[in-house]
């Protein structure tokens, strides 16, 4: 197992969003993995939860008891309950946001207005107040008060048409297997937060950030949409291959290993035909005369693919593709992945045990030695409440 990153950290308060008191009005996955991003950069994060707990704290009892997508996305965070529909608990957080930098929420549209805490209003009363509203499809439009979930967006977007295997009806349809429309639209929250962090040292105002997850999944699905839109022809699923190059996609060794090749040009073809096929003929067969020609004739040349690595064990393949400089990759599992020499971890308590969870994908000096925990629900409650007390009551204490 790979070890844990264990790089030492520079001083607490040389995190970039220290000092930024975020409040966050959410549950399940696009909301939390934004928080836990500004979190990891030195932001408060305050997590407003229900009585029964954000939802997502019951989704598996993976990790010692506590579930895997909890202690993924809400590290280093505050808890605490309100009961938002309660005037009392509905007052203590207006005077959390009047303090806030950063109101982010992924309630059912319309909920936060109804409360009288929409983000237009709040930034009208608190004008250095960055609100970000998470929502399924936007703020207007036909199925703007449709319930959406990941997997419901993958549907909606395409993303599942142009995913799994080659075929008709649902059966040759596949969900990607990670929440992928609820972690873009996370990213893309984070993204413009931080953007209008940066907006407000020029402006000093605060702006509204509005992420939605069917426009995140629809721009993941740009090449798919230009290529259906303007060339005419929708892109096939064509499984473990690429729709529009060739060779690119999986061949079996055989020993039975699969490998992922990828050809990005005629310079690497030719490379790839000379030392791993050591059919430099084909260079001059005109099934082969560039990538679009290999795409149309994909039956024949994924062929001679196929025959050369069923015939040789996986070692002397990747040994010839190694010489050849041709991009390959194994078709791993979870289990590999685990193993994996190039995998980064960081240590994290939860449930009184030390855990290793995949390190952020980009590295910076700020780094600590670990994960902070994710809380225990209404962990901070009481301190948060002491906190924001009304002010006599605040001086009383």
């Amino acid at each position: 197992m790979p070890h844990p990153d264990n790089r030492g950290a520079s001083a607490e308060g040389s995190r970039p969003l220290q000092g930024v008191l975020v409040v966050a009005l959410e549950q399940a996955v696009a909301a939390p993995y934004c928080s836990s991003r500004l979190a990891d950069a030195g932001a408060r994060v305050i997590k407003i939860e229900r009585r029964e707990g954000d939802f997502a704290r019951g989704y598996d009892r993976a990790v010692h008891g506590e579930s895997s997508y909890w202690v993924w996305i809400n590290r280093g965070k505050q808890s605490v309950v309100l009961d938002v529909k309660k005037a009392d608990d509905l007052a203590l957080l207006e005077r959390m946001l009047s303090q806030a930098d950063v109101f982010l929420q992924n309630l059912a549209p319309g909920a936060t207005d109804r409360l009288g805490i929409g983000s237009a209003a709040l930034r009208e009363r608190y004008p250095r107040l960055i609100t970000c509203d998470i929502s399924g499809y936007g703020d207007d439009g036909r199925l703007f008060g449709l319930k959406a979930y990941d997997l419901l967006v993958q549907a909606e977007s395409g993303l599942i048409a142009v995913s799994g295997a080659a075929g008709q009806g649902t059966e040759s349809l596949g969900r990607i297997g990670v929440s992928l429309c609820d972690i873009t639209a996370g990213m893309n929250a984070l993204i413009g937060i931080q953007q209008a962090l940066l907006q407000r040292q020029r402006t000093g105002r605060g702006s509204a950030v509005k992420v939605s997850l069917f426009g995140s999944a629809a721009e993941l699905m740009a090449v798919p949409y230009l290529q259906t839109r303007y060339g005419g022809q929708a892109p096939q699923r064509v499984g473990l291959r690429h729709p529009t190059i060739a060779p690119y996609g999986a061949f079996t060794c055989a020993d039975g290993r699969d490998l992922v090749i990828s050809i990005q040009n005629e310079r690497e073809w030719a490379d790839f035909c000379r030392v791993v096929l050591r059919r430099p003929e084909l260079l001059e067969d005109p099934r082969c005369s560039g990538n679009a020609a290999r795409v149309a004739n994909r039956g024949f040349v994924d062929g001679v693919v196929a025959e050369v690595f069923a015939a040789e064990p996986s070692g002397a393949i990747v040994d010839r593709l190694t010489e050849a400089q041709t991009a390959y990759g194994s078709v791993n599992s979870v289990h590999d992945l685990i193993e994996h020499p190039q995998l980064r971890t960081r240590r994290m308590p939860v449930a009184g045990r030390m855990v290793e969870v995949p390190a952020s994908p980009w590295s910076v000096e700020w780094e600590g030695q670990g994960f902070a925990p994710a809380p225990a629900l209404d962990a901070q409650g009481d301190t948060i409440r002491a906190e924001f007390a009304p002010w006599p009551e605040a001086v009383e204490r």
